[in-house]
C-alpha cells in the first residue's frame, strides 16, 4: 500500500484580501506559514519518498515549510503543470464584488463549474487535461511501487486531480471544496487503485475565502 497526500498551499496576501490570484505569484502571509507547518505536522507518522509542487511561490513555499516541520528535505519535482486554474480577465479582482456585479449563479459557475470559459483564462477541464496527465506520468508508477508521494499544489489543481481520484461527475465537481492548508490522504493498492481516503486537516473557512 501507498499514501498519496494532497496539500493544498496555505494563505497568501491575496487569499486574505478575496482576490482571485490564478498564476499571479504570491507569496504566504503568517497564517499561510502556520497552515503549512500544520500539514507537516500531521503527515509526520508517514514517511514521503517524493513530493512533487507547483512552480508558484505559495505552492513551494508550502513545501519548504513542510520539510522544515518534518526534519527532512523531500526529493522534490517543480512543474507548472500543477498550476492553479488561470483566471483570465478575473485575475486579482475580488471575488465578492465580482459575485456582486454578476449575480450568484454565473459565480458559482465561473468559480466552480467544470467547463464554464473565462476570456484569457482557463476552466476545471483545462486544468484537468494538465494535471491527471501529469500525474499519470510521474506519479502513478511510484504509488504501485508502493512510494509515498506528497503533492503540495492549488485548490483547482487538487481539485482537478480529485474529481479523477473520486471519479466525481462533471455536474458534482461544483460542489467539491479544498480550503487552504488542507490535507487529503489517499491510500493506493498496488495496481494503482484507491481503496482509502481521509482528511488529516481541514479547513473551516474554505469556500469563504
Amino acid at each position: 500500500m501507498a499514501h498519496l497526500i494532497l496539500v493544498r498551499h496555505g494563505k497568501s496576501a491575496w487569499n486574505a484580501t478575496g482576490q482571485w490570484t490564478g498564476w499571479t505569484d504570491i507569496e504566504l502571509n503568517e497564517d499561510g506559514i502556520a497552515e503549512a507547518k500544520r500539514a507537516g505536522k500531521v503527515i509526520a507518522d508517514i514517511e514521503v519518498h517524493h513530493a512533487h509542487v507547483s512552480d508558484l511561490k505559495r505552492a513551494k513555499q508550502t513545501l519548504d515549510h513542510i520539510n522544515e516541520s518534518l526534519g527532512k528535505d523531500i526529493e522534490t519535482k517543480i512543474d507548472p503543470a500543477l498550476r492553479e486554474r488561470h483566471y483570465g480577465i478575473y485575475t486579482g479582482k475580488n471575488k465578492w464584488q465580482v459575485k456582486e456585479e454578476v449575480g450568484d449563479a454565473e459565480f458559482q459557475k465561473i468559480r466552480r463549474g467544470w467547463d464554464h470559459p473565462i476570456p484569457e483564462g482557463e476552466s476545471l477541464k483545462d486544468v484537468y487535461v494538465r494535471v491527471v496527465p501529469y500525474f499519470e506520468k510521474y506519479i502513478l508508477s511510484d504509488l504501485k511501487k508502493g512510494k509515498n508521494t506528497l503533492i503540495v499544489a492549488h485548490g483547482n489543481s487538487l481539485r482537478a486531480l480529485m474529481k479523477k481520484l473520486d471519479n466525481i461527475s462533471d455536474a458534482a465537481i461544483c460542489d467539491l471544496e479544498v480550503g487552504l492548508g488542507e490535507v487529503h490522504c489517499y491510500s493506493f493498492d498496488k495496481e494503482g487503485r484507491v481503496i482509502g481516503k481521509e482528511i488529516r486537516a481541514s479547513n473551516p473557512n474554505k469556500g469563504k475565502i
